[in-house]
């Protein structure tokens, strides 16, 4: 039998207990496929970053599971962090290295051998174009090239699964462009990309799936072709807005 890559298997997280309790997802249940680009969308507070931190084992969930190729990666943690791929929406590299620096850490942590390691770096900064800034410390790169390098280091131990949140914000369009591409590649590769946007364009783009989470429950799940055909519009930011002013109509 083949599973899906990920399964989310009633997926709660809860933060602070009794009536002041704030229920950030609530059940979620969600198959991810190898190879797919997933888009996860919704406003602030839907519970996008709180799904991907528990997908990237940053927060425990309060209840439900995670399974990786059908077995509950709380079982086999440290195999599913040598699978999984984190680029967070805040940037957090190590501003006391150099742009090799920082991609070499990242290898040694996951115990690769030396060899590997200066392997892969030298791939990763080609790919990513990153090749004239590669002795740089990191204070000295521009906002797009420090995402690059976020990008490459979530790269550098080969996972088969990458979560993006934000990888696009506050950048200027053509460096999007050139990461929209990138991410393409990973696709090419086999790797699920897990991207999590407030750019509806870009997940018009690059997503074959979406999923629209608000108030922590999964409202949309669907491919982007069928999701056009069911609403007859050709743009994504005008099926959302219909749907969050939808959302809002039944909470009012």
């Amino acid at each position: 039998m083949q599973y899906p890559i990920l399964s989310i298997k009633q997926l709660s997280k809860r933060y602070g207990d009794g009536a002041d309790a704030v229920i950030a997802l609530d059940k979620i249940n969600l198959d991810l496929h190898e190879g797919e680009i997933f888009g996860l969308l919704g406003v602030n507070g839907a519970g996008k970053t709180t799904l991907s931190s528990i997908l990237a084992t940053l927060h425990p969930p309060t209840s439900g599971d995670v399974l990786y190729k059908g077995r509950s990666i709380y079982k086999e943690l440290a195999a599913y962090r040598r699978a999984m791929g984190f680029c967070p929406q805040q940037q957090n590299l190590d501003m006391a290295l150099t742009v090799r620096q920082n991609l070499v850490f990242t290898g040694r942590y996951f115990l690769m051998p030396a060899k590997e390691i200066a392997q892969r770096v030298d791939q990763l900064i080609a790919q990513l174009e990153l090749t004239r800034y590669t002795n740089f410390d990191v204070d000295q790169l521009s906002g797009g090239n420090k995402q690059r390098l976020l990008i490459a280091r979530a790269l550098m131990h080969k996972p088969r699964i990458v979560i993006l949140d934000e990888p696009t914000v506050g950048l200027d369009p053509d460096i999007r462009q050139k990461l929209w591409q990138q991410i393409r590649d990973l696709k090419k590769d086999g790797i699920t990309v897990i991207l999590t946007t407030h750019y509806l364009d870009e997940a018009e783009e690059l997503a074959d799936r979406i999923c629209v989470l608000h108030q922590g429950k999964i409202h949309l799940l669907t491919s982007m072709k069928e999701l056009k055909e069911q609403h007859h519009q050709e743009r994504l930011e005008k099926i959302f807005l219909r749907l969050l002013a939808a959302y809002r109509q039944e909470e009012a």
